[in-house]
């Protein structure tokens, strides 16, 4: 039995992913002036019913007519129980242009989901003479989805990355919370008592296995793992420690629901540069070897893996660099 490798998917910057509703033309212009990786367009949650025509022709309008600079565009569609989806895929990807990188498919429970969007999608890029191929973000938010994360992650060639929403998360698995994201107060446990009989409370953090998982079945894939939203774009702290946590677990960038959080997620999720000058070395040393005839890779005194030598282009191509 041979072992398949992960796919190959484009080399994207992610740290940064700004959610701006479609129905906000205001909002979208802004969007493509601000230092965000990727910009999701939404004519999903953030547009009411009754706007939903109005918001989609605003986001093929900005597709065709804003300037996004070297910026990822992606278009979050509405969900497959509704009958928006449908309309949203003919709009924008029929309408929207070459500049249109992404689909971000929300609630995906099943890979036949993505199937069901992969075959339109392929369907209206033939028709419209497209020539870039368009990519996929899953958002897993349902009992379901994490059920099926895996078979979800493998369902498309065109899956790029995986994302966590966990407000409807908590919604489907019923969770006592109603926050975005987060911590949650009683989501803790009590120390024993010391001598003294004092007690400590350690909140948890409860979004632990989900994010881990995601993080699993997405690296497993080869797809960008991306950790959703932290609701309270008041508080820049509690944001920082969240994406921090993120980061830590293998995610690879963060949502952005307000403008203020960008800069955050930019920097959380940036290499040092300690990182940076290591991946340079480390494709030095791979270069000089092989000009050599040498089949192994050395630094300081220590053989380089493959995985290495991959994380370490993974970086550099990440941030313009040739290697």
């Amino acid at each position: 039995m041979f072992l398949s490798p992960a796919q190959e998917i484009p080399v994207r910057r992610n740290r940064s992913e700004l959610a701006v509703p479609g129905s906000n033309p205001r909002f979208l212009e802004k969007a493509a002036q601000s230092e965000a990786d990727v910009v999701f367009l939404d004519l999903e949650d953030s547009v009411a019913p009754d706007k939903k025509a109005e918001a989609r022709a605003n986001v093929v309008a900005a597709l065709n007519e804003l300037d996004w600079g070297d910026k990822t565009v992606s278009v979050r569609i509405n969900g497959l129980d509704t009958p928006e989806a449908h309309a949203d895929i003919l709009a924008v990807v029929g309408k929207g242009g070459e500049r249109l990188d992404l689909i971000m498919i929300p609630k995906v429970s099943h890979p036949r989901d993505v199937h069901a969007v992969e075959w339109l999608v392929g369907q209206v890029e033939a028709a419209s003479g497209r020539v870039k191929r368009i990519g996929f973000e899953l958002i897993i938010e349902t009992a379901e989805g994490m059920m099926n994360i895996d078979a979800i992650a493998g369902a498309s060639p065109r899956n790029e990355s995986l994302h966590f929403g966990a407000a409807d998360f908590a919604a489907s698995i019923k969770a006592d919370t109603t926050q975005i994201g987060g911590p949650n107060p009683r989501y803790a446990v009590l120390t024993d008592p010391d001598e003294q009989g004092r007690r400590e409370l350690h909140w948890g953090d409860m979004w632990h296995y989900a994010v881990m998982r995601l993080v699993v079945a997405a690296r497993a894939h080869g797809l960008r793992p991306i950790d959703g939203p932290f609701g309270d774009f008041s508080d820049p702290d509690g944001f920082r420690w969240h994406a921090n946590r993120a980061m830590v677990l293998g995610c690879e960038g963060k949502w952005a629901i307000h403008p203020s959080q960008i800069p955050l997620c930019n920097e959380l999720f940036s290499p040092s540069p300690e990182e940076v000058e290591k991946a340079r070395r480390i494709v030095a040393a791979m270069k000089e070897a092989k000009a050599k005839g040498q089949g192994a890779v050395a630094l300081d005194g220590k053989l380089i893996d493959l995985a290495s030598i991959r994380q370490a282009e993974a970086i550099l191509k990440k941030l313009g660099e040739e290697v």
